[in-house]
């Protein structure tokens, strides 16, 4: 604890974002340059070292927070790296992508703004890059073990690496034609540039880690093929199975999952296309789910240059604290309001005049969609709704419509690879896959982790995923294991 009084005698500051007026012209990541180090020393300073700190409990990860804070707060850099990378493998990544659940669970925040945990995370994980920390880390020995995974999205790489660092062989599959899973097609270039995967990318490769990119388990490969060929797999493709709505006027030209999107433009960001054959661009663009996802598709609508974007959420509209009877500390907050910086730039450019708030319309529920005669979408017709998601009457209005993006969650994995039947995997009610405590499956040698077997969940939940199967399959191979295992498989965030 560098200062004592740190919590005391300086405010909280976050990492400032660039003008909206000049980030939405580019897609580079919203934040300004170089502007967190001379800031990060001293918000570490507002770390308590509490006697039990609940920023732990509040992370699936166990990250060591009280001790890479202190670490930052005396500048050693070197040692915070270490303590960082113990618990995480990608810090360059929760850093940028994570709600911070670790903030909520901060007992600062029992009456202060929270420590900036995830801004100290994310200064350590780019300094690794910078002075050279994080060097490829090969086994000393191999162990003769073969290991498959499917999928290489944050589980699929964690799970990978550690095994691979642990001595097995492990060769990634991906349909897509590159690793990286949502990360590298889902997750828009202004919120993580891809160079951050990249890197992560080349160091698994030194490690020895292969990856077999535009392969489909189930087409391009058969189960029983893999199955023969490995000795463990896992399996950690995601929830991508994206729920519907059922509305008169769903089959008309223009409505989209925002997962058929999203990839588009970061097609373009790679230089794949000139331009999206989805762009928003001149388009009114309505965008029906309140999340994360769906503040993704507004981001990208604002810089393709929508005409105007509006965001449909059927919840009402949250409050600006927490509601401490509902949600009280350290548990995460889900009903609160946040301000992302997709939400920022959509306020401030007015592209909803209509909104509730920046961009979005709350307690609102889609009815139909009509169309004009050549079966394009032009109008979203929506009513309000209470807090039981009934109708609210005289309470109906039209919203213009070019272009509509479905986001609504993901139910489980995708089945019309056919993987799922061919290993004739148990299913559970929900549609993910069943496991045990061990996070194997019904299947002998066949393991489950991520959202594939969880369900739709965060990054940092992914991450642990991916360890803790990695010791699961490595106990499985040789009878033991030292690798870490953070969590279980039935395990779920804090809750009242």
């Amino acid at each position: 604890m560098a200062d004592p009084k740190g919590f005391m005698t300086t405010p909280r500051q976050d990492w400032p974002r660039r003008p909206v007026e000049e980030r939405v012209r580019d897609w580079d990541e919203v934040y300004v340059p170089g502007a967190l180090l001379p800031i990060i020393s001293k918000q570490a300073d507002r770390c308590m070292d509490c006697g039990i700190p609940f920023c732990h409990d509040a992370c699936p990860l166990g990250n060591l927070i009280p001790e890479w804070n202190d670490l930052v707060s005396r500048e050693d850099w070197r040692a915070a790296a270490d303590r960082l990378h113990a618990t995480n493998n990608f810090p360059e990544f929760t850093g940028r992508l994570c709600p911070a659940p670790c903030e909520a669970g901060c007992v600062l925040a029992i009456n202060q703004p929270a420590v900036t945990i995830k801004n100290v995370e994310c200064a350590i994980a780019d300094r690794v890059w910078e002075e050279g920390f994080a060097p490829p880390r090969p086994p000393e020995r191999l162990s003769g073990k073969t290991v498959a995974v499917i999928g290489s999205g944050p589980t699929g790489l964690a799970a990978a690496q550690q095994l691979t660092r642990a001595g097995h062989t492990v060769a990634v599959y991906e349909r897509a034609d590159r690793p990286g899973g949502l990360m590298r097609y889902g997750i828009p270039e202004f919120k993580m540039e891809k160079h951050h995967l990249e890197r992560r990318l080349e160091q698994m490769r030194a490690e020895g880690t292969k990856f077999r990119t535009s392969t489909s388990v189930g087409q391009d490969i058969g189960a029983d093929e893999l199955r023969t060929r490995y000795d463990a797999v896992v399996l950690a493709t995601g929830a991508t199975a994206w729920r519907e709505l059922t509305v008169p006027g769903r089959e008309l030209t223009g409505v989209h999952q925002a997962m058929e999107y999203l990839p588009l433009s970061n097609r373009v960001c790679a230089g794949d296309l000139e331009a999206s054959p989805l762009s928003a661009a001149g388009k009114h663009v309505v965008i029906v789910g309140g999340g994360d996802t769906g503040a993704d598709c507004l981001g990208t609508a604002v810089r393709e240059g929508a005409a105007s974007v509006t965001q449909l959420d059927i919840y009402a509209l949250p409050e600006t604290r927490r509601d401490e009877d509902a949600e009280p500390w350290p548990t995460y907050p889900i009903r609160i309001y946040r301000l992302s910086a997709a939400h920022e730039e959509a306020r401030d450019l007015r592209t909803a005049p209509v909104a509730d708030a920046d961009a979005r319309l709350f307690a609102a529920s889609t009815l139909r969609f009509d169309g004009d005669a050549e079966g394009h979408v032009r109008s979203l017709h929506l009513v309000e709704v209470d807090a039981r998601r009934r109708p609210v009457d005289g309470t109906g209005r039209t919203l213009p419509a070019d272009l509509v993006l479905l986001a609504l969650g993901f139910s489980g994995p995708d089945r019309h690879d056919g993987l799922v039947d061919q290993l004739g995997l148990a299913m559970e009610p929900r549609g993910t896959v069943a496991r045990d405590a061990g996070f194997a499956t019904n299947v002998p040698g066949v393991f489950a982790a991520g959202d594939a077997a969880r369900g739709q969940s965060l990054i940092v939940w992914a991450i642990a995923e991916g360890r803790a199967v990695a010791a699961a399959v490595d106990r499985h191979l040789t009878g033991s294991s030292r690798l870490p295992s953070p969590i279980g498989p039935y395990d779920r965030p804090m809750v009242v």
